[in-house]
């Protein structure tokens, strides 16, 4: 039961019909019971359904459970997140209300600066996975703000992915906007994101204007060209009137020069995008390095002052070494994870 379809298609055997499904994918999307609001179930559900929720509901609950929770001084919580079979990934309670979950359980990207990819792709996590990752947060705090910059590429993952958004941008009462999709660029993804009934925001793992310096950091990532997947994620801001989020590690002496800077001006003026600059989290036994915060911020003043939108960013979870697949990492060596697999529907 890892994937929307297969969680549909059982409660479709118990006999719901569409009302049934979308009051079940509500409650649960929401992390509310399933016998909140103001019908009965004896009045609403059919007796199959009504009688199979108990053992549904533990079946749901077992998709996604909390291994460890990691606060940050920034109202940031790292979870480290078992799904049913064992496997870990992490989801990031954000301040303001917002989520960031993974796609994968590893990533096949490869980013030199990454932790997450130093093992490869370990497995796909299914459309349910994802929406329990949200429906698990939401009991720890309000969710209003779902983005997809956890473990993992979606791009690799499209499916289950747009599965969990169209979900999450219905029944799971997330804003369009809010649902923050992020890829380091694939064409799959400027063809999909338009046809479907949620569109979500798009974000661009750029990290450099070089296309020679981006595939030694992004070694497996598509060879389009930094100003050709510019171009594709503008066209799709203006037509669904969201910004292109540009995303940037930054990188102490890497991607920080003067040439990089120049070449974002050039790159980004005038685009309808918005600059996310992200301080490295620097991760042991990988080369690269986090700048000075006074560097980063002079950097982003400047960018700002020639016409590039610019937000410097912290990266949750400094403080606790929690930078993405480092919780996952050190679970693997000193968290060992038991888990009774769920049910089977």
């Amino acid at each position: 039961m890892h994937r929307l379809s297969d969680l549909r298609d059982r409660l479709r055997g118990l006999g719901a019909k569409p009302g049934h499904e979308r009051r079940v994918l509500r409650l649960w999307s929401q992390a509310l019971p399933q016998d909140s609001g103001p019908r009965a179930l004896d009045d609403f559900l059919p007796r199959p359904l009504r009688e199979a929720l108990p053992q549904l509901q533990a079946d749901l609950d077992g998709l996604a459970r909390i291994v460890s929770q990691h606060p940050g001084d920034d109202g940031s919580i790292r979870l480290l997140v078992a799904l049913a079979d064992g496997q870990t990934c992490e989801s990031v309670l954000l301040p303001r209300g917002g989520l960031c979950v993974s796609s994968q359980v590893g990533c096949a990207v490869g980013c030199r600066f990454c932790m997450t990819g130093k093992d490869g792709l370990v497995r796909q996590i299914g459309s349910a996975e994802i929406v329990a990752q949200v429906a698990l947060a939401r009991r720890l705090r309000p969710v209003r703000k779902v983005v997809f910059m956890g473990m993992g590429e979606p791009a690799h993952n499209l499916d289950n992915v747009m599965e969990a958004i169209e979900l999450l941008g219905t029944a799971g009462n997330i804003g369009h906007k809010s649902l923050v999709f992020s890829t380091v660029g694939d064409e799959r993804v400027f063809q999909r994101l338009p046809q479907g009934p949620v569109k979500p925001a798009l974000a661009l793992s750029l990290h450099t204007v070089r296309a020679d310096l981006r595939a030694e950091l992004l070694p497996r990532a598509p060879r389009i060209a930094p100003a050709d997947l510019v171009d594709a994620g503008d066209a799709y801001a203006r037509a669904t009137g969201y910004p292109l989020q540009v995303q940037w590690t930054l990188l102490d002496g890497v991607n920080d020069t003067e040439e990089e800077l120049a070449g974002i001006e050039h790159l980004l003026r005038g685009r309808y995008a918005v600059l996310n600059m992200i301080p490295y989290n620097t991760v042991p036994d990988l080369p690269y390095r986090r700048p000075a915060w006074e560097k980063a911020a002079a950097i982003a003043r400047r960018l700002h002052r020639a016409g590039v939108l610019t937000k410097l960013r912290q990266s949750a979870g400094q403080d606790v070494d929690g930078g993405c697949g480092q919780l996952r990492a050190r679970g693997r060596q000193a968290l060992p994870v038991r888990v009774v697999a769920a049910s089977a529907p």
